[in-house]
């Protein structure tokens, strides 16, 4: 076994974070797997300039591809985040959030399983399969409901929550059936530098910069844990390096915001940084769109159990964490340019028109 973790889908948005921080401390080698999908972008990892990284573009559907790398590779650990993961997609389209969430994480179940089994005793008791999930599976809380904790039973209510609850609920089973040494994170929404601009925040900070329509679901009272990601890829390395083998983490800040609160405080934010904008104030720009179907109302997450455990704690707060997000944005633009393409403008402009 080589001083090597393999990460899937480490082209995206949490990925690309989790592997240019994994990279400034350690001495172990990644190998990034990923399928470069829209929100996959190689560009996000452009920066690395350790040759302990490399890149295999492909698919975890493909079990000849992944049986190869672990084969080749030997890795110490697999980091999985390759996912489809926007409820808005899903909705319009659950077949990709199928395919990639519930069977890629079986292939790769299977081909991880199979590489573990064939490791000579020592290597497979150092052997980790971490699996990277969400807080969408536990389903919607009420106003004054307690938050979810590593125990609440999953209620998932759109397709990709579904598919991420079938995921975990697959890589639980290969712990308990086959003796697997999994983890499983379940995380609150992250924010931070590199997400794809169909996403809250960086949606809004681009289109208040640039005088259009900030579009808010329904009353903007739903109710979402802020996480910003570079605290979540810490979270992520304390659960590989010490997390307790067959366990789940939830990770988020204990910073709960509606998103009306969200878009008030981007647009405070780019009133001080672009007064020059063509809309100033910018929340102004507020629209109130059609809300989203079987829109989750509330999520929270009880992060006593990692705090505990693992000596974990976010850095950032959410006024802090925002205002890094909004200047990366703002001091980026040739990468907003290079990810806002016509397959996203077109994107954007019918998904909203259809929430009108």
């Amino acid at each position: 076994m080589e001083d090597l973790i393999l990460v899937t889908g480490g082209a995206g948005f949490i990925g690309s974070n989790f592997i240019l921080q994994w990279l400034a401390p350690e001495s172990t080698g990644v190998l990034n797997l990923d399928k470069l999908t829209y929100a996959g972008n190689l560009s996000n990892l452009e920066s690395i300039q350790s040759n302990q990284y490399r890149f295999e573009g492909g698919d975890i559907v493909d079990r000849g591809l992944v049986c190869a790398l672990l084969t080749r590779e030997k890795p110490r650990a697999i980091v999985h985040f390759a996912a489809e993961s926007h409820v808005d997609r899903s909705i319009h389209g659950p077949d990709d959030f199928i395919r990639t969430n519930v069977n890629g994480t079986f292939s790769l179940l299977e081909e991880a399983r199979a590489y573990w089994s064939a490791l000579p005793e020592s290597d497979r008791a150092l052997f980790r399969f971490l699996h990277v999930s969400t807080d969408e599976v536990y389903g919607s809380l009420g106003p004054s409901d307690p938050p979810f904790s590593e125990t609440t039973p999953y209620a998932p209510n759109s397709p990709y929550s579904a598919s991420k609850a079938a995921s975990d609920h697959l890589v639980r089973a290969y712990h308990h059936t086959y003796g697997l040494p999994v983890l499983t994170t379940n995380c609150s929404n992250n924010y931070g530098p590199f997400q794809f601009p169909e996403k809250l925040i960086p949606l809004m900070i681009l289109n208040a910069c640039q005088g259009k329509s900030l579009p808010v679901y329904g009353d903007g009272k739903n109710v979402r844990d802020w996480l910003y990601v570079e605290d979540h890829c810490r979270a992520i390395r304390k659960v590989l390096a010490r997390g307790r083998v067959g366990e789940t983490y939830n990770i988020g800040a204990r910073s709960e915001k509606n998103n009306l609160e969200i878009v008030g405080a981007i647009c405070q934010l780019l009133d001080g940084l672009r007064p020059a904008d063509p809309v100033v104030p910018h929340n102004q720009l507020i629209t109130f769109v059609k809300d989203r179907p079987g829109h989750d109302r509330r999520y929270a997450m009880d992060t006593r159990k990692i705090e505990r455990e693992l000596d974990w704690h976010p850095q950032e707060s959410f006024a802090s964490g925002l205002e890094k997000t909004v200047r990366w944005y703002l001091e980026h633009e040739d990468w907003v340019r290079s990810v806002t393409s016509g397959s996203y403008r077109q994107w954007m402009a019918k998904h909203y028109a259809s929430e009108r």
